[in-house]
Formats: C-alpha cells, sequence, structure tokens
C-alpha cells in the first residue's frame, strides 16, 4: 500500500523547469540518495512512476510509512501562457482523480517552450494543481494567500510564494481560469461593468449573506486598499468633527487604527489597553456615554489575540476589524454597526476588503471623505474598477466553505487545529510556553516561545523551514514564533507542526 504519508502533486511554477523534490524529515538524505540513483530528481521525470513500488523502495531504504513529511512533486510551468505538454494529463491524472487520489501515477512530463507546435495545455500566471491524498468527495475548491499580515504555511504550502493558490478537485473545471462560462475571456480580461462580471459579484455577495446569514438591513461591499483604509473610512463615513469615539486596543492593529482615528478631529478614549497578552476585563473599561461608535480588532495576527465572543459594549455602535479570522467561525452580523476585513487571510488573494455595514450608517460621510471612501458612493462596489479576479476567487472560497459546511463547521475544525498546537505547547514541560492568557488564545495565530532556552528559536524556525514549515518565525515586535493556520491550513499540516515540535523539544529538553 501507498504509505499514509505520500502525497502527490502536479505544480505549475514560473520557472520553466520540470523536476521532482522529495523531503522527509529526518530521513531526507536517505531520499535523496534514494532520488539521485532513480534519476528522479534534477530535469527528468519517472516514466510510470509507479507509487506502491516507491512504497516498496523507501521501506528497503528503511524509511517508515510515518515518516513525515513525504511529497512527490512534479512540476510544469507555463508563466504568460507558455506552452507546456503533459503526456496524458487528462487520461493518466485527471481520471485517476476521480476515482482514487491517492494512487495516482505521472506519465512524463515534456517542457516543449514557447510557440511549440504540439500545444495541448495552456496555463497563466502561478497556478498549483495540488492533488492530495483525500476521497474525490472531499477534494474542492479553496484558495490561499501568502504574505501581508501572516502567512500559511505546511507540507504543500510555500510561505515563499506570494501568489493564490487553488486546491482544484473533480467537480472543479480548471480551464474555467482561462475561459470564465464560456466566455472566452478569463476573469482577469473582462469589464467590470459587463454581464459577465456582474454576475459573479452578484453571486459572491449571495454567498457571502449565506455564510454569515447577513440581515436585509445591512450593505456588503468589496471594496479595495485593504483594512488599513478603513481605519480612516470609518470616521470620515460615521463620525463629525469633534465627536467622541471608543477604542478598545488590545494589539498592534487595533492600536494603528486609534492612531488614524486621532487624524480626523476626534476624541479618540482608549477605552481599554491590553497587555498585548490578555484582554483587561470588562469592568475596567472605561467606555464613554456619547461615544459614537466603539471600535475593536477581533484577532491581533501580531500578538495572537482573539475576541472568543463580541465584545458587551451595551448599546453602543460596535465596529470590528475581522480581517485576520473573517469567516472562520460564526458571528451574528446584527450585533455589530460595521464590519470590515481584508481578504488575504482566509477567503482569498489580497486586493479585496468586505466592508458589511447597516444601511442606516450610510449617507452621512463628511465632506473631506475621498469618494472611493464613500460608502453611499461605493454601495455597489462599481463606482471604479473593483479587484475582479480577488472577487471571484472570494466566491470560489464561498462555494468551498459552505460545501463543507459553513460556518459551523470551520469554526470546529479552526478549534481542532488550534487545540492540537496549544496541547503541544501546554505538555510540553515549560520547554514551550504560549505568552498569551488561554481565555484569549488565537485559533488563528498561536504565537509561542521557548523560554530556557530562546537561542534555540532561530534553530527551531530553520529546521522547520528545511521540512517544508516556512514563516514560522514571530514577528520582528514581539519575537519568538508564530505559527497562521488561517482556514487555508489542512489539519494534516497543523498534525505536521505539532509532531515536529515534540520531536525538536524531545531532542533539546
Amino acid at each position: 500500500m501507498v504509505p499514509s504519508c505520500f502525497q502527490q502533486a502536479a505544480f505549475l511554477t514560473a520557472d520553466g523547469a520540470i523536476r521532482c523534490e522529495a523531503t522527509c524529515g529526518t530521513y531526507k538524505s536517505q531520499l535523496d540518495a534514494y532520488f539521485r540513483q532513480s534519476e528522479i530528481r534534477g530535469q527528468d521525470c519517472p516514466l510510470g512512476l509507479d507509487p506502491e513500488a516507491l512504497s516498496r523502495d523507501l521501506e528497503a531504504w528503511g524509511i517508515p510509512h510515518t515518516a513525515w513529511p513525504f511529497s512527490m512533486r512534479v512540476y510544469a510551468s507555463n508563466m504568460y501562457y507558455r506552452k507546456v505538454l503533459v503526456e496524458n494529463l487528462e487520461e493518466e491524472i485527471l481520471s485517476q482523480l476521480k476515482e482514487a487520489p491517492s494512487e495516482l501515477k505521472y506519465k512524463h512530463m515534456v517542457d516543449l517552450g514557447p510557440g511549440h507546435p504540439e500545444q495541448d495545455y495552456n496555463y497563466f500566471g502561478e497556478l498549483k494543481l495540488v492533488f492530495p491524498n483525500m476521497s474525490a468527495k472531499s477534494a474542492s475548491v479553496s484558495s490561499f494567500q501568502y504574505g501581508g499580515r501572516g502567512t500559511a504555511y505546511g507540507p504543500h504550502i510555500r510561505g515563499d510564494s506570494q501568489q493564490a493558490l487553488l486546491l482544484l478537485g473533480p467537480e472543479f473545471d480548471w480551464a474555467e481560469l482561462l475561459n470564465w462560462n464560456g466566455s472566452g475571456m478569463s476573469v482577469m480580461e473582462m469589464s467590470h461593468r459587463s454581464k459577465a462580471f456582474m454576475s459573479i459579484i452578484t453571486d459572491a455577495e449571495q454567498k457571502l449573506r449565506q455564510l454569515l446569514s447577513i440581515p436585509d438591513n445591512y450593505k456588503v461591499m468589496f471594496l479595495q486598499g485593504g483594512a488599513t483604509a478603513q481605519f480612516s473610512a470609518v470616521p470620515l463615513n460615521l463620525t463629525s468633527h469633534g465627536e467622541t469615539v471608543d477604542q478598545l486596543v488590545t494589539g498592534s492593529w487595533s492600536k494603528k487604527a486609534a492612531q488614524e482615528a486621532e487624524k480626523y478631529g476626534l476624541k479618540v478614549n482608549v477605552a481599554c489597553k491590553g497587555d498585548n497578552k490578555s484582554v483587561p476585563a470588562r469592568d475596567s473599561w472605561k467606555l464613554s456615554s456619547d461615544a459614537t461608535y466603539v471600535h475593536y480588532c477581533d484577532n491581533e495576527t501580531i500578538q495572537g489575540v482573539e475576541f472568543h465572543t463580541a465584545p458587551d459594549v451595551g448599546d453602543a455602535l460596535l465596529v470590528a476589524d475581522m480581517s485576520s479570522n473573517f469567516c472562520s467561525k460564526k458571528v451574528d452580523v446584527s450585533k455589530f454597526g460595521l464590519i470590515y476585513a481584508g481578504a488575504q487571510k482566509n477567503i482569498g488573494p489580497a486586493g479585496v476588503v468586505v466592508v458589511i455595514v447597516r444601511e442606516d450608517l450610510m449617507g452621512k460621510a463628511r465632506d473631506i471623505c475621498p469618494v472611493t471612501m464613500d460608502y453611499e458612493t461605493m454601495k455597489d462596489s462599481l463606482y471604479n474598477t473593483p479587484p475582479c479576479w480577488s472577487i471571484y476567487m472570494c466566491s470560489l472560497m464561498f462555494d468551498f466553505l459552505l460545501e463543507q459546511g459553513g460556518l459551523e463547521a470551520r469554526e470546529q475544525l479552526n478549534q481542532k487545529k488550534a487545540d492540537i498546537l496549544y496541547s503541544i505547547v501546554d505538555s510540553s514541560n515549560d520547554f514551550y510556553a504560549a505568552p498569551v492568557h488561554e481565555s484569549v488564545r488565537s485559533r488563528m495565530n498561536v504565537p509561542f516561545i521557548i523560554p530556557s532556552k530562546p537561542e534555540l528559536e532561530k534553530e527551531f524556525v530553520a529546521e522547520a523551514a528545511k521540512l517544508g514549515m516556512t514563516e514560522l518565525k514571530g514577528h520582528r515586535s514581539v519575537g519568538g514564533m508564530r505559527a497562521s493556520i488561517y482556514n487555508s491550513m489542512p489539519i494534516e499540516g497543523v498534525e505536521n507542526l505539532a509532531a515536529f515540535m515534540k520531536d525538536f523539544a524531545d531532542k533539546h529538553s
């Protein structure tokens, strides 16, 4: 049988090379030797690679089935419509994907280069086709974004590539990326005022409304500028000069939002200020009786502090920055006057920020408010060209989340992933420590340190990177390590990190 850790993937990259790669933790040198012997590494790919035969060979080399991580990667590339011929791709890979994803066999792959007359497939940009070791029913569409305020990592996920990644299953027509719905155009080519794109953005909004059960008296907008632009847009739309706003400061991003609000002639009251490790007790908050709104950040990516329920602010208008945990859990939208969230953590590639605002709060922007920040002007998201491709990708992710059981199921999975890592930290006999108070530990960003031997943290990050787990270094302002486990991170990736953490602790204790 194929080892349980054996996973195969066909990657489309931009470097023009066809190559195979293998990593297997402490068994890497043995695997390297095996692949050199088999002439699998380098520019040549194997003819008719048989996973079962490979499994037997690995056993003969003393590499157990439980060794982590092992992946066989076959690369082909096409940046800017570069032509790649993949012999029998449809027959040998796609047909098998529908039947037995864990039993894929690869045929010889040839890079014919641009302009070759024998062209079977065209690929655009840096797209990665991943055929995971899962049932065909559970394979579906997902999107991942790297960079910005946190990065995904794992056996299939490399933090050194700032791109959207598609996890494509048998029900996804990947030709749609270049020819949306038979239009002859990619979404990147079509006019944002065309009927084709109007159907895409309308569909995206309807799916998001379904996911979050958004009431009818709320507008949904897909805007640009990221969540940081909303630090200005919120006070410019909701306040007048001289009014009071309350800010709950629990980390770096809520602090930045408070600082930005001060630029617009407001009385900014920091109602509570955390220590980057906890949220002050509710009875210590100094909320203003006349505050126009109360603003907070639902999840602080840098510190790893998360509100697991909406804060109690009485009858005050509540405004939330949910950039790093948006669509990772159920939320009662009716408790908020306004929610905004950058897409790049959990629902798609960078370039779009979702704004959900109660309709009675619109149409009150200050005269100095830039037109592209005026919610009334931007209420249909189409005043100027929106981030069309990012919105389309978000729509695919909304499909995926709905198919997987909605946000209730996603919240349960995200909690399980976080519990796995925190359990390793808490059971490490103080080798690791989690600086954040247990009651507000983030399910998206898990920070941890090695308190007794901080000099080992650099070694931890370096060894993890050799195993394909990148971007584990903590933010420069706090140090230590940080595992960002957004919606895109499969539980297998979390389990792999947990296994490495345990092995590293055992080695250095």
